[in-house]
């Protein structure tokens, strides 16, 4: 176990995704920067799954775009379908990219490669340390820990989830709602006739259904549903895809690797920054699952930030060229959290004649190359400024 230290450039609470590529970021540009997590080690379960062409690129600088690519499974297209029809093709083939594609990929594989990374770069993650609470001044900010362990540092992030202790410390509104729906997780093996190379959203009356594919053979497997059991079983997620999925090469679970539930929210946070502590990932952000954006909008917010923190600690920038972090973030989180509910909402229409409508205006969308190239854009985040 590293030693805890009394002082740091910037300390970071959440080893997620963002609080990784955050920390990495700051080392890698000769920033002091200490990052705690409050579990005794990592989360092996695969959560987020796809990482999109904006992420990849944006990755490329930390050295890990090479090995994601190698360890995960490239789709090119999602289809919104209804049963055996397709309503609408969103090819990601023709991106302005070097990734032109989703790349399908569990998160504990990205977290893996940015942790490797973060130690390469001479970090770690201290284990299980909680920051609890934050005191600020004129020239810094002490971070108190659960055990009473006191670290002084220039800056603080908070990276450290939906729940974000260091949110409710800051005392900022997480602002919007929560989905009256649930929504059932899968990773399954499926005996199933079908491409292994695309991702697929099922729409129906009883909602919406994703199935994308995963390394190894696997399947990731999402569905909002009225309430969802505490442990999915291989028979959940089988009445889902019979219900809801293809009928004429119908797909049989045969294994079920992990499964859990949850339910969605949409939320943003008021504000990115109080004085020297800044938000990032899930703790500034939430939203549906619907385009798989989460992950990828608080590693690009981690990117960004650690970008503007080592201007100002390690280039001698002004301290306040950090305000254009939430001035150039926050709109962007805004929009991916507006858009995914809209994507929601449209999927999970419960009136017949609105579902009808819905699928002859899908349908009409998919003649208009325009839409698909827009569409393939905005998922992808290549549609966003920074």
């Amino acid at each position: 176990m590293n030693a805890l230290p009394a002082t740091a450039d910037v300390l970071v609470a959440g080893a997620g995704p963002a609080g990784l590529a955050l920390t990495a970021t700051l080392r890698a540009k000769g920033v002091d920067a200490v990052l705690v997590d409050r579990l005794a080690e990592g989360q092996n379960t695969s959560r987020a799954a796809v990482v999109h062409a904006k992420t990849l690129e944006v990755l490329r600088e930390l050295k890990v775009t090479d090995d994601l690519v190698s360890r995960g499974v490239i789709a090119p297209r999602f289809t919104v379908r209804e049963r055996d029809r397709v309503l609408l093709t969103i090819d990601f083939d023709d991106l302005p990219t070097d990734f032109p594609y989703a790349l399908m990929v569990p998160q504990n594989i990205t977290e893996e490669l940015l942790l490797a990374r973060l130690e390469a770069l001479g970090g770690s993650v201290l284990r299980p340390h909680e920051l609890t609470s934050l005191r600020q001044d004129a020239d810094g900010v002490t971070g108190v820990l659960a055990d009473g362990h006191e670290i002084r540092a220039k800056y603080a992030v908070g990276a450290d989830g939906m729940h974000s202790r260091v949110r409710e410390e800051l005392g900022i509104p997480f602002e919007g709602d929560t989905y009256a729906e649930s929504f059932i997780l899968a990773d399954v093996r499926l005996d199933w006739d079908i491409s292994h190379h695309e991702v697929m959203l099922y729409f129906s009356r009883e909602g919406v259904t994703v199935v994308a594919p995963l390394p190894d053979g696997r399947h990731r497997i999402v569905a909002t549903v009225a309430e969802a059991p505490e442990h999915p079983t291989v028979e959940d997620v089988q009445a889902l895809l019979d219900t809801r999925g293809p009928r004429r090469h119908p797909a049989r679970v045969s294994d079920m690797l992990w499964s859990s539930r949850f339910r969605v929210h949409h939320r943003l946070a008021a504000r990115y920054r109080e004085g020297r502590v800044f938000l990032a990932g899930d703790a500034a952000h939430v939203h549906s699952p619907a385009g798989g954006q989460g992950m990828n909008t608080g590693i690009q917010d981690a990117v960004d930030l650690g970008h503007r923190l080592a201007a100002v600690l390690a280039d001698g920038a002004s301290p306040d060229s950090l305000d254009a972090y939430e001035a150039t973030r926050r709109p962007i989180a805004e929009e991916v959290v507006s858009f995914t509910d809209r994507m929601t909402r449209v999927a999970t229409v419960g009136n017949p004649a609105l579902r009808g409508v819905r699928n002859t205006f899908l349908r009409t969308l998919d003649w208009l190359p325009p839409v698909h190239r827009a569409m393939a854009m905005r998922i992808s985040e290549l549609g966003t400024t920074d």
